[in-house]
């Protein structure tokens, strides 16, 4: 095969550091403004981004040549780098160290997406521990380590 076909479709998710509920919704608007801009800079195509106070949500459409913890390490990293240089969050800014990360069917692309945008309505029922507790389950994942 002459040409490389992909179509790999990843949620993330990562919280803030001990899950402190830190982007109140104008701070969040311009740190997920911040990372859409990095993303394009370092060729990773968001689809939808957005969250709460104590974490995001993220539908990438992955390209081989780049690993989900490379992606992360780069949007973690540079981004909380910019919000403490910023200043955009009182006191120290920091990502909790792990994420999580579950493969996405294309056609069900939209429902993610969905879902991605809904959030702050979301977790008006359902708080953060319940949802990754919800994740964990339906997609069975146990803590895997690549």
């Amino acid at each position: 095969m002459a040409q490389t076909y992909y179509k790999i479709w990843i949620h993330l998710i990562w919280a803030t550091k001990e899950r402190r509920p830190v982007m109140q919704k104008e701070t969040r608007e311009k740190i997920l403004h911040h990372i859409r801009e990095t993303a394009m800079k370092e060729g990773y195509h968001i689809d939808t981004i957005n969250g709460v106070a104590d974490h995001l949500h993220c539908l990438i459409s992955l390209s081989p040549r780049f690993s989900i913890s490379e992606v992360m390490n780069k949007l973690k990293g540079e981004s909380s780098h910019w919000i403490n240089s910023e200043k955009i969050t009182r006191g120290r800014f920091a990502w909790q160290g792990g994420f999580a990360a579950f493969s996405v069917s294309a056609s069900q692309v939209h429902r993610v997406r969905r879902y991605i945008l809904n959030q702050e309505k979301h977790h008006q029922k359902t708080s953060f521990a319940e949802e990754v507790d919800r994740f964990v389950k339906l997609y069975n994942a146990d803590g895997e380590r690549a």
